[in-house]
């Protein structure tokens, strides 16, 4: 059975590739930023790439779609920022809430940083459940590891999951992987070591721990680095050198730190190797940056699936 999503605030496909490899078919997908809108065109010209601000899209078309989904902008409940919740013009739960109840979903599934979860924050995510309840939704918050789905990475991230009274006894959160995600010097080495840089097999065995979540995905942030100074000692402490992006591998002579180029932070973020970027590097580490990773992705997918096709199975009347 052919199941289809919506995604919203899709960025560059990080949560998207997921859902697809978890079987949802993508009907629509909305995203405001023009390189990004770009990048989900290079890599899947067959998908309906909406660009624009989701204030203004309508879900009406869509009534009864199995799936929608979305990583809602994270600015108003990161540490980061001034955790204004509702009082950030960029909350766009409300937006996300005025969709749901457009095309009824079978399931909603949304992301965010892991600050949502914050006591500040109670009453917005009683609010939210309480709003959902009342459209028909069971729903449940909870808080995911990437590296406890295989990415070289922590990366805590909110997981908000949503399904209608008759799905939502069939949904099961997934378990983390028994093996333990690969450690930076195993996920990078032959990307590293591309341009036969000598020092690239002691620098693997330096290398030897997952990496620090990866940020600097702001625009209000400047170029591509990867963060501010406590996320850059993280990863000095692994032999990453966090002041940019590199162009490229480090030569065979290079001494020092290496810088990760776009395609190594992008492999950090759970993205396969063939997905392209558009924009400069800039607008490319921002993409990735933001992006929720795929596998993780996937993970809950796959669950919300299995929970809307175990429902959609005739019961057995007893005898």
């Amino acid at each position: 059975m052919s199941l289809y999503s919506i995604e919203i605030c899709a960025g560059a496909g990080g949560q998207a590739i997921g859902l697809e490899q978890a079987g949802f078919e993508h009907a629509s997908l909305v995203e405001i930023e023009a390189p990004a809108c770009q990048t989900l065109r290079i890599n899947r010209p067959h998908w309906n790439v909406v660009e624009g601000d989701i204030r203004h899209y309508s879900a009406d078309k869509w009534n009864g779609i199995e799936l929608l989904a979305g990583g809602v902008p994270c600015p108003p409940f990161s540490k980061a920022g001034k955790q204004l919740g509702n009082d950030d013009e960029r909350d766009l739960f409300p937006e996300a809430l005025r969709l749901v109840s457009e095309c009824k979903p079978q399931a909603v599934m949304l992301e965010n940083v892991r600050g949502l979860l914050d006591s500040v924050f109670d009453e917005y995510r009683a609010k939210l459940i309480a709003d959902l309840k009342k459209l028909g939704y069971v729903a449940e918050w909870r808080l995911l590891n990437a590296s406890d789905f295989g990415v070289p990475q922590l990366r805590p991230r909110v997981v908000f999951v949503a399904l209608k009274k008759n799905a939502a006894e069939y949904f099961n959160w997934p378990s983390a992987l028994v093996a333990p995600p690969p450690t930076v010097g195993e996920a990078l080495f032959d990307l590293i070591a591309a341009n036969g840089w000598r020092g690239a097999i002691p620098w693997r065995e330096r290398a030897c721990d997952i990496a620090p979540t990866l940020v600097g995905g702001s625009k209000k942030h400047g170029g591509p680095d990867l963060g501010p100074t406590r996320a850059k000692k993280a990863w000095a402490s692994i032999g990453v050198d966090g002041m940019g992006i590199a162009d490229a591998a480090p030569e065979p002579d290079f001494i020092g730190m290496p810088r990760l180029t776009v395609r190594m932070a992008a492999r950090i973020q759970g993205f396969p190797d063939h997905w392209q970027f558009s924009g400069k590097k800039t607008a490319a580490y921002r993409q990735i940056g933001n992006a929720f990773p795929s596998p993780v992705a996937c993970a809950v997918g796959t669950q919300i699936q299995a929970a809307l096709n175990a429902a959609a199975k005739p019961k057995l009347k007893r005898a």
